[in-house]
């Protein structure tokens, strides 16, 4: 057995990133000790920590960089504050008590340490490579992160170097905006005067992706690179192929219509998972929504209850009684329900009190003058969807 540990801590060019590896000396780490410091790789030469020359830290500790070192100047980087610091931060953590000192002599450490080619201040090469250093082997033998501590922050998590969010429908309500306008140039304007919150995902609508095709989501996506993007395809035939259609223009989820054979829709659902998208399925016209979710192999992550106003007149259930249909109908599994047709704020509410999990908004928002405006009357709902408007966080531990 043996213990994994990781840290990224500073920023610019001294920023230090740390993975390291604690084990037994009898064990896969000593193996794997032994080896790096008697298989010498060009520019990534390994070398043992030491606090200053002559006084290595105990557990021993093998240093390891990850980028090639070309040049001396590179290496006195690593065989100076790096190197320091790693031992530096191995000798307190033995102090502390992070690290036993009952192992001393039979664990050993492996750190891979991170030192940018650019790197000029050997102050914060030294500082960040011990803040992570020890970081990393606290967390190492906390066993971090926990299951429950991986599964909170996987949907809301920013990776500092990819510089976007990878959304992820986790925390309803959502308002959804539907870009239905056929025009791609007030679509942009529309989507330009979107404030940022986490609850608003944006609907590539049908009439959009028709005249322009499946490239306009990627257009959009220009513009908002965080958002969660919906392709409305309503697919009635060949479920896989505009499945990955909407991948490959970076779309978040896609839409297949609920009078889809049900093949289609089994073939297009299997698609959404193989590819790690979102799988919608649009009820409009349906008769029994219930039914045609019982039938499918797997259910989708969105149902969407799509009704207009004029066809509720003639009667049956509400927009609003079906979501608690099939709310009941699966409150044993994980099924997000949708709801659109001629939606308004405040009609908006009754729909969140009903149940539902996303608010579909067209016309209210696209056709209006002040977008900004017509989306925080959405946003006002609830008391956690006002808190999430422009609102910008920064993971660090």
């Amino acid at each position: 057995m043996y213990l994994i540990g990781e840290a990224l801590v500073g920023d610019g060019p001294e920023v230090a990133h740390v993975d390291l590896l604690v084990g037994e000396k009898e064990g896969p780490v000593g193996e794997a000790f032994a080896n790096s410091l008697s298989n010498l790789s060009a520019g990534h030469t390994p070398l043992l920590a030491v606090i200053r020359p002559n006084l290595p830290a105990k557990p021993s500790t093998l240093l390891v960089p990850k980028v090639t070192v070309k040049n001396l100047e590179q290496a006195a980087r690593i065989f100076g504050p790096a190197q320091a610091a790693v031992a530096k931060a191995v000798a307190d953590s033995v102090e502390e008590g992070i690290i036993p000192k009952d192992k001393l002599e039979s664990w050993v450490i492996i750190c891979s340490v991170f030192v940018h080619p650019d790197a000029k201040d050997y102050r914060k090469i030294y500082h960040y490579n011990y803040g992570a250093t020890r970081l990393a082997l606290r967390r190492a033998t906390a066993n971090y992160p926990g299951l429950e501590k991986i599964l909170y922050e996987k949907d809301r998590a920013k990776h500092p170097i990819m510089g976007f969010k990878v959304p992820r429908l986790w925390r309803p309500p959502y308002i959804q905006i539907a870009l239905d306008i056929p025009d791609i140039e007030r679509a942009k304007t529309v989507v330009g005067q979107i404030p940022r919150s986490d609850r608003i995902v944006l609907e590539v609508g049908t009439p959009l992706i028709k005249k322009y095709g499946a490239k306009v989501i990627s257009e959009l996506r220009t513009l908002v690179r965080d958002f969660f993007i919906i392709a409305d395809f309503k697919t009635l035939d060949v479920g896989k192929v505009e499945v990955d259609l909407a991948f490959e223009e970076t779309a978040d989820g896609v839409t297949a219509s609920g009078l889809a054979p049900v093949e289609t829709l089994d073939a297009f659902i299997y698609e959404t998972r193989k590819l790690g998208i979102y799988a919608i399925v649009d009820m409009m016209g349906v008769k029994d929504p219930v039914a045609v979710l019982k039938s499918l192999n797997e259910l989708p992550e969105v149902v969407l209850l799509h009704r207009g106003i004029d066809v509720e007149k003639k009667g049956g259930l509400t927009r609003w009684e079906q979501i608690q249909v099939v709310k009941n109908a699966f409150k044993d599994r994980k099924l997000m329900v949708a709801v659109a047709g001629g939606v308004t704020p405040d009609t908006a509410r009754t729909a969140i009190d009903s149940g539902a999990d996303i608010i579909v908004v067209g016309r209210y928002i696209t056709q209006s003058k002040d977008v900004e405006r017509s989306v925080r009357e959405f946003l006002e709902c609830t008391s956690e969807m006002r808190e999430d408007v422009d609102l910008f966080r920064e993971h660090v531990e």
